[in-house]
């Protein structure tokens, strides 16, 4: 018997939409969780310092943080289909308060790495936060809402660098992460107050079998693969930019401050709110345009990229460029595959968070490597070849479903 064909049966209230207002509270709340694993990436050298850790070896912070999210999407996500969501992300911002709070009061190397690690495990309340309001918005403007509150997740991922090495300046890392946990319980609050109440979830499905329905979604739904694999090309793109950056900048003819260099995710969330658009496109059936049009601006963004040694304004166009395309398709691709299989949106945002996962971890490794063997111009045409290649992909995609529609 297919399992994933027999959907979870939830007896909840029917929402009649979302307002605005709530929207943006989920925004808020998703881009303060999602900066809870990018906040460290200014700070290593001050924990080296305080904990006396190599260089070398403090990077593990941020692998250890990423790993933990990756499982967390696996494992933590999907039970937004099972339990009721609203309890769900209360208890696990709640969770998260305290898991900020031993990361800003370790007092060793060990205890770091376990706070660290709980907080990537937990951050992964935004994508049920993501789950959730698709599933209270009214059909028409889910795209919209989706658009909306994951434009407070690239927000958040952007301005967590500026945030982290402005207060690492003034107060020491800590209060980083202390005034993450105050910002938190505030939203703990707020969802509280403010978020719909739903009635108990009863599900058909055990937790294993939920598990096991997730892989089987990507069996099951050709749009899901394919939508993934775009997220996984276009967030590869952002990775490769958004991690060799500060090379280039924190060297001579720049020599900036992190603090400098944090301030271009300032351009980056101005492409990012550009692309709130895209959601009202898709509920409008454009989708498949909105995706192209993307993809060429993202594949061109990377020629002011490459001009940084002329000019950091040609750098900031570029940067406002990729994360309005970025963020575009990312929008686009969820509303296509929400839409598909309503009941199953946690699961959904699990299995197409999956294949983000992996391209910021390629791009962030790759990046690196190329900037050390050829430089800016290398790092450039890297971005270039696989933003090209998700162009391809997509034309690609786009002949084969017509031809298998017509024929």
């Amino acid at each position: 018997m297919n399992t994933s064909a027999q959907p979870i049966k939830l007896t909840s209230q029917k929402q009649p939409g979302i307002s605005r207002m709530v929207a943006l509270l989920f925004a808020l709340c998703s881009g303060l969780a999602v900066a809870n694993i990018y906040y460290a990436q200014p700070l290593l050298d001050s924990m080296a310092q305080e904990f006396n850790i190599t260089t070398s070896s403090i990077g593990i912070v941020v692998t250890v943080t990423q790993i933990c999210y990756a499982i967390g999407l696996l494992l933590l996500v999907p039970l937004g289909d099972l339990l009721n969501r609203r309890k769900l992300i209360i208890v696990q911002m709640s969770l998260s308060i305290l898991a900020l709070v031993v990361v800003g009061s370790a007092g060793s190397s060990s205890v770091l790495f376990i706070g660290m690690a709980i907080v990537g495990l937990l951050a992964v309340v935004t994508q049920t936060l993501v789950a959730s309001a698709a599933s209270l918005a009214s059909p028409s403007e889910r795209g919209y809402i989706v658009g909306l509150v994951t434009s407070g997740i690239v927000i958040g991922i952007l301005l967590a660098r500026t945030v982290a090495g402005v207060l690492n300046d003034w107060l020491g890392w800590r209060s980083v992460y202390l005034f993450s946990a105050s910002l938190t319980l505030l939203g703990v609050v707020a969802m509280s107050l403010i978020m719909p109440r739903q009635q108990s979830t009863k599900a058909t499905l055990r937790y294993g079998t939920l598990l096991l329905s997730v892989l089987q979604l990507y069996r099951d739904m050709r749009i899901l693969r394919v939508r993934g694999v775009l997220a996984m090309l276009v967030f590869t793109a952002f990775s490769i930019l958004w991690t060799s950056m500060v090379l280039p900048l924190s060297d001579s003819p720049f020599n900036l401050s992190h603090t400098a260099i944090g301030a271009f995710g300032l351009a980056g969330v101005a492409g990012a709110l550009a692309a709130t658009r895209a959601g009202k496109l898709a509920d409008q059936g454009l989708g498949q345009k909105t995706t192209g049009i993307s993809l060429l601006i993202l594949l061109a963004s990377w020629l002011p990229i490459s001009y940084i040694h002329h000019s950091l304004g040609y750098l900031i166009v570029g940067v406002i460029l990729l994360d309005l395309s970025v963020q575009a398709v990312h929008v686009t691709n969820q509303s296509l595959i929400y839409a598909v299989r309503p009941e199953a949106q946690s699961r959904l945002t699990a299995a197409y968070m999956i294949f983000y996962s992996i391209g910021s971890a390629v791009g962030s490794i790759a990046s690196t490597q190329m900037y050390a063997l050829t430089g800016w111009i290398g790092v450039c045409c890297l971005g270039a070849g696989v933003s090209a290649a998700a162009l391809v992909f997509w034309i690609w995609d786009l002949f084969a479903t017509r031809q298998a529609t017509h024929g």
